[in-house]
């Protein structure tokens, strides 16, 4: 697993108004965000499970459940349906998760 494997494995909300031109930033489920109509999110579990949150009606969040596994130190492969992602993990710790699209 890469450096981040151990941090990485929890709940993250998008927290857009921290994004870059070249990063999206998610921080813990339980941050304080600033109020919004429902926030998107990820989240890793130590078994490989993976679930993208979403939102839905009446800004509910809605699962969508796929599998992720490490590739190196600093790069992460997400299965949802058809086409797989990989991210690549700019910044991982207890507060911040920041990630860019990366090629496989």
């Amino acid at each position: 697993m890469g450096a981040f494997s151990d941090k990485i494995a929890r709940k993250w909300t998008h927290s857009h108004e921290d994004d870059t031109q070249d990063a999206r930033v998610y921080r813990p489920s339980d941050y304080p965000f600033p109020p919004a109509r429902g926030r998107a999110g990820m989240e890793f579990r130590n078994d490989g499970r993976f679930i993208e949150w979403s939102v839905g009606r009446a800004d509910a969040p809605e699962s969508n459940p796929g599998r992720w596994q490490a590739l190196d130190d600093r790069r992460v492969r997400v299965e949802l349906g058809a086409q797989p992602r990989v991210f690549e993990i700019i910044q991982c710790d207890d507060d911040i998760l920041k990630i860019r699209e990366a090629a496989d």
